[in-house]
C-alpha cells in the first residue's frame, strides 16, 4: 500500500494537493481535520471537546487521535493507500502511526512537506475563513495556530527526514508545478 502523509503549516495547500494525489494514486483521504468537524457539526461529545480545544488553538491529544485514525483505517477494504492529512503533528503521533501501521503490516512510505513562508499563510488563512465561514480562520486564532505549528510539528521534519520518508516541496507558485514535484517525490520513494 501507498501511505502519504501530507505535511504543512495551517494554509500550506494540504487539502488541495491532497485531492490531486488522491485522484492519481485511488487513495483514501482521511484529514484529521474533516474528522474532526464531522464531529463537531453532528454535536458528539468527541465533537464539543474538539471544539473547545481547537477554539483556543490547540492540539487534539495523541491518543485520541491515533484511535480515531486506526478505526477509520481499519474501516477501508481494497484500500491501494491512505493520505493521512493533518497528522501526524508531533513525534509521538508519528511514533505511534508508524506502530499502529508497522503492527499492520505497512509503513508510510512518504511524507510530503509544503513550504509556505508565514505571511503567505496569514493571507491564504484569512481569505479561507472570510470564504468558508470557518471560525478558526482569524487573525488571533491563526497567530495561535502558526506558533503551536512552529513549536510542536516543525520537528517531524527532521524526524522523518531520519526515518528516510521526508520529501521537501516549495509549496508557492502554480499549483500544477507543485503537483509534478509531489508526484516526482512519490515516485522515488516508490523506487
Amino acid at each position: 500500500m501507498l501511505n502519504i502523509v501530507i505535511f504543512g503549516a495551517p494554509g500550506s495547500g494540504k487539502g488541495t494537493q491532497s485531492e490531486r494525489i488522491v485522484e492519481k494514486y485511488s487513495l483514501n483521504h482521511i484529514s484529521t481535520g474533516d474528522v474532526l468537524r464531522a464531529e463537531i457539526a453532528a454535536g458528539s461529545e468527541l465533537g464539543k471537546t474538539a471544539k473547545e480545544i481547537i477554539d483556543n488553538g490547540q492540539l487534539i491529544p495523541d491518543e485520541l487521535m491515533v484511535s480515531i485514525l486506526a478505526a477509520k483505517l481499519d474501516a477501508l477494504e481494497n484500500s491501494k493507500g491512505v493520505i493521512f492529512d493533518g497528522f501526524p503533528r508531533t513525534i509521538a503521533q508519528a511514533e505511534a502511526l508508524k506502530k499502529m501501521l508497522n503492527a499492520r503490516g505497512e509503513d508510510v512510505t512518504a511524507m510530503i512537506e509544503l513550504d509556505v513562508p508565514e505571511d503567505e499563510l496569514m493571507t491564504r488563512l484569512l481569505l479561507r475563513g472570510q470564504a468558508s465561514g470557518r471560525a478558526d480562520d482569524n487573525e488571533e486564532t491563526i497567530k495561535k495556530r502558526l506558533v503551536v505549528y512552529n513549536e510542536q510539528t516543525s520537528p517531524l521534519k527532521e524526524w522523518y527526514k531520519n526515518d528516510g520518508k521526508h520529501c521537501y516541496i516549495n509549496g508557492l507558485g502554480e499549483l500544477d508545478r507543485i503537483f509534478a514535484d509531489i508526484v516526482a517525490a512519490i515516485e522515488s520513494k516508490l523506487g
